[in-house]
């Protein structure tokens, strides 16, 4: 299974990416592997400012349809867009073309109560 060292994560197995003031998140690899087939992305909370833990969008598998919850508060920028057409991208390539969300967030500090890929490996393990 593949999980970066470099990013961080989230125990509601998103991955998030820091560059400067903005946050890359997308689904770890395990979250796809168990969501199966993904079929539909739908992110309409662009240009909203959330609070950390709140549901920023919904990923529909075959089986089942999972909340997809923010990692840091502030406002989502960015959506993915190729992912309307091709949301099987997150299935192929989740840490790459599959990312979901680009957020400037507010607070720096809460960057710290992420998970490391080691906590997050031993999350996954448990």
């Amino acid at each position: 299974m593949n999980i970066p060292s470099e990013l961080k994560y989230t125990k509601d197995h998103e991955w998030i990416k820091i560059e400067g003031d903005i946050a890359i998140v997308g689904i770890t690899d395990f979250a796809q592997g168990e969501l199966g087939d993904i079929v539909y992305v739908e992110v309409e909370t662009v240009d909203e400012t959330l609070e950390a833990e709140e549901v920023f969008g919904t990923v529909e598998a075959v089986k089942t349809v999972s909340d997809l919850f923010l990692p840091l508060s502030g406002e989502i920028v960015e959506f993915n867009e190729s992912l309307e057409d091709e949301p099987e991208k997150v299935n192929a390539d989740p840490y790459g073309d599959g990312w979901m969300i680009k957020l400037k967030f507010s607070d720096a500090s809460q960057v710290d109560d992420l998970l490391s890929a080691e906590d997050y490996k031993a999350l996954i393990s448990a």
